[in-house]
């Protein structure tokens, strides 16, 4: 397979003739125990996704998109039908280790850190100590948890383990990516940062499947979509197909004096009904409005929750640009002046209370004890008196004259 660079004015012609998951026919039927049909999860579902396009799978819940994403994976068989993921079957070792997966819930271990959790996955798909630790830094900069590496997953919220999550299914650098509701659970500032890395994966070629009931990301980045109902495909289509009104016009124009609108809507009016036409003025989503206040606050305001991801990872941009940067840190390296190692402060590490505590008590035990005084053992003097008074008694006691 040939790689793919946007630049090249033949992309456009190999995205759309390129499938990369071809599904025909595909049916899941779920059974009870006794083997009877218990429910038809997906019926008959026909698509292709075309390389370097994101492709949007829509529903209610229940409809179906799930079951199909995990029938992509291979983690689930269909009862009947054809998949084809990059010409292979889904559960083709080779092809699976081409694709990244963000699942509907995060499953991570919640006792690793985000580096942990990005190392361990690395290690799944045998990458080098080196490739991963480069990797790990530039994800979790990307999505925003480099200030918070050292917490526990456990610790996160949700919208933070969607962001480690996401770090996961990129660290193998896939060629297919099937996100299943990335946004769930992120603020504003958060969906439009992951909204705008998955235009970035397409720009480098990477294809993308998406599922969202957020029906406003979904408008924001795919090219196509197919919308599931009762297990069967209702609709697909481009977008612009899909929601065009061709009933209707929409005209924009700058503000203007109250005659001149006055007339325009008159020479409109002879043509169309007065209940047919709309006048206002257009606005801004929130979307936009909530954003252009954060990045206002932002320049002067600080954080403790996850940050913006600076930009899009490294490895994940291509190796022209890639190379490009590495060259230019490289330069940066030379230009600047070297630190002279003798001139470094010496480092001093202030032990706490308790080591101080710990410290005291080994040395006690370490020294031999000082040889101590023996204790003095007092003993009563005898009285003369009384070992006279002992005798007579003792006399008196035997019949013997006193002496």
């Amino acid at each position: 397979m040939t790689a793919f660079d946007p630049l090249q004015p033949d992309s456009l012609a190999r995205t759309t003739t390129e499938a990369v998951v071809s599904v025909r026919g595909l049916t899941k039927v779920f059974k009870d125990f006794w083997g009877r049909p218990k429910a038809r999860a997906v019926d008959n579902a026909n698509f292709e996704v075309r390389r370097g396009e994101i492709f949007g799978l829509l529903g209610p819940n229940g409809s179906g998109k799930s079951t199909t994403i995990k029938m992509l994976l291979g983690l689930l068989y269909p009862t009947k039908g054809h998949i084809e993921i990059f010409g292979h079957s889904p559960r083709h070792v080779k092809t699976k280790a081409r694709i990244g997966y963000l699942p509907e819930e995060s499953y991570l271990y919640r006792y690793l850190d985000s580096r942990e959790t990005l190392d361990f996955f690395g290690n799944l798909f045998q990458l080098a100590p080196g490739d991963r630790d480069k990797r790990t830094e530039q994800l979790l900069d990307m999505v925003g948890l480099s200030q918070v590496r050292s917490r526990t997953v456990g610790e996160f919220s949700k919208g933070m383990q969607r962001r480690i999550g996401l770090a996961q299914a990129l660290i193998n650098d896939p060629d297919l990516i099937i996100l299943d509701e990335p946004t769930a659970g992120m603020d504003p500032l958060g969906c439009r940062e992951v909204k705008d890395l998955i235009l970035a994966l397409k720009a480098r070629g990477k294809t993308v499947i998406l599922s969202s009931h957020l029906l406003s990301d979904v408008e924001d980045v795919c090219d196509r979509v197919v919308i599931y109902y009762g297990g069967k495909i209702q609709a697909d289509g481009t977008l612009k197909e899909l929601l065009t009104e061709r009933d209707s016009i929409r005209v924009t124009f700058p503000s203007l004096t109250r005659e001149k609108v006055q007339g325009i809507l008159g020479a409109i009016q002879r043509e169309v009904p007065a209940d047919r036409i709309k006048l206002d003025s257009p606005s801004q989503n929130l979307e936009s409005y909530f954003l252009g206040v954060v990045n206002r606050a932002r320049a002067s305001e600080q954080t403790a929750g996850a940050t913006s991801g600076n930009q899009v990872a490294e490895y994940l941009r291509g190796s022209a640009e890639a190379g490009a940067q590495q060259q230019a840190r490289v330069l940066d390296r030379l230009v600047a002046a070297a630190p002279v190692a003798e001139a470094q402060a010496p480092t001093v590490i202030v032990p706490t209370a308790a080591e101080l505590e710990a410290q005291k008590k080994l040395a006690a035990l370490a020294t031999p004890a000082a040889t101590a005084p023996e204790p003095k053992i007092e003993i009563a003097p005898k009285l003369a008196m009384d070992e006279v008074k002992a005798n007579e008694k003792l006399a008196n006691l035997l019949g013997k004259p006193k002496s």
